[in-house]
């Protein structure tokens, strides 16, 4: 792995596939210069921006102003905001816009969102006329650190969360990071959780550097979130090149997933929690998981729980709004995680801050014993 280029105001992280590498372009600014920096990616100077509505309203007239000056002719095809929008109904709406606004299979599409914008527009571009090349532009903390890289796109569906996609990578990632002043708080925090993550899977010292630098990285200071960002997109690079279907160590970026995607399917994928929010409890729940085995030092997760909860994430299940189904509910919901294995359930569990490791076969009545613990603990 080529260890990622820096300048004064950028840096660049390379994801190594071969012939389908690309590169994540990190800094501030980039949205206006996406227009010189991805004209050598068009075979003709036309494409169709796929995004929602409330970053349409911040971000879209900048990017098509960039693109117009250097030539390129854009469409914008402008989505309702939310999770909800990962659906048939959605991918059905795009690809037709798609196909009206004359994408063809060798032009390229841009995603300008968050990870729902990513995943939906990725899925879309994957299947629209049997594959066209697509552009991340992520403008939330998420995607700039994990959905927008690694070619994992996709919708929801009934029974589960991202159960229905396909893999197909970008050809190139700008992640400006002067878009994340427009977020939310909670927003921002929900971003958070996938950058301590990847500390927590597989890097301690990066995550001892988080405890330091979280609340300059919250409260804006640009070197912090580069840094953070770039941390976090090296270790998913890492992994992506090394398993790039998820047959094997790309499971461990799940850590917490399977937790929160059951929390997150319980609460209909509403505001009722973000997904960077169902994250975080997954994450504390999978330490605490992993105590009750054995595995993991007693006082490892209130480690863990405290830094979370330090930058306004939730890190209990009763913290969420609502009521929520019966453990075994949950576990049902678990048996249709992408992990699993003729039924069986797989989890990622820890030894340790940054020691993360995959769980085949995990027994049911051990989770539902734990799930009726932890539903109740404040």
């Amino acid at each position: 792995m080529t260890e990622a280029a820096t300048d004064a105001r950028r840096e660049t992280v390379p994801v190594e596939l071969g012939r389908r590498s690309y590169d994540i372009i990190i800094g501030e600014g980039l949205l206006t210069e996406a227009g010189t920096r991805l004209k050598p990616l068009f075979k003709r100077p036309l494409t169709a921006i796929v995004t929602d509505a409330n970053v349409a309203r911040h971000h879209l007239a900048a990017l098509q102003e960039s693109l117009t000056a250097a030539g390129i002719r854009s469409m914008p095809i402008v989505l309702p905001a939310g999770e909800a929008t990962k659906s048939f109904r959605h991918l059905e709406e795009l690809c037709n816009g798609l196909l009206a606004a004359g994408i063809e299979r060798r032009d390229r599409i841009i995603a300008l969102g968050g990870g729902v914008i990513g995943d939906l527009a990725g899925f879309a571009a994957a299947i629209l006329r049997r594959g066209v090349d697509f552009i991340q532009i992520p403008t939330t903390l998420l995607s700039q650190v994990d959905s927008s890289v690694g070619g994992k796109t996709g919708i929801n569906a009934a029974h589960g969360k991202n159960l229905i996609g396909a893999f197909h990578q970008p050809v190139a990632v700008l992640a400006d990071t002067s878009l994340l002043a427009t977020l939310p708080r909670r927003e921002l925090a929900a971003g958070y959780a996938e950058v301590a993550k990847y500390g927590l899977l597989g890097d301690a010292p990066f995550f001892e550097w988080l405890e330091g630098a979280a609340d300059a990285i919250m409260r804006g200071d640009a070197q912090a979130r580069i840094h953070a960002i770039r941390k976090s997109c090296e270790a998913k690079s890492r992994i992506v090149a090394e398993d790039e279907t998820e047959t094997g160590a790309r499971a461990l970026l799940n850590l917490g997933h399977t937790f929160g995607h059951a929390l997150e399917a319980a609460t209909g994928y509403s505001q009722r929690l973000l997904h960077g929010e169902g994250v975080a409890i997954g994450m504390v729940q999978a330490f605490r998981f992993s105590e009750r085995r054995g595995f993991c030092a007693s006082g490892t997760v209130e480690r863990v729980a405290r830094h979370l909860a330090s930058v306004g994430l939730p890190v209990r299940a009763s913290q969420i709004p609502g009521e929520l189904p019966s453990p075994e509910r949950l576990v049902e919901i678990m048996r249709q995680d992408k992990k699993a294995l003729a039924g069986r359930l797989t989890f990622i569990l820890v030894r340790g801050v940054g020691e993360a490791f995959i769980a085949r076969d995990v027994d049911e009545t051990d989770v539902t014993a734990f799930l009726k613990e932890d539903l109740n603990q404040r």
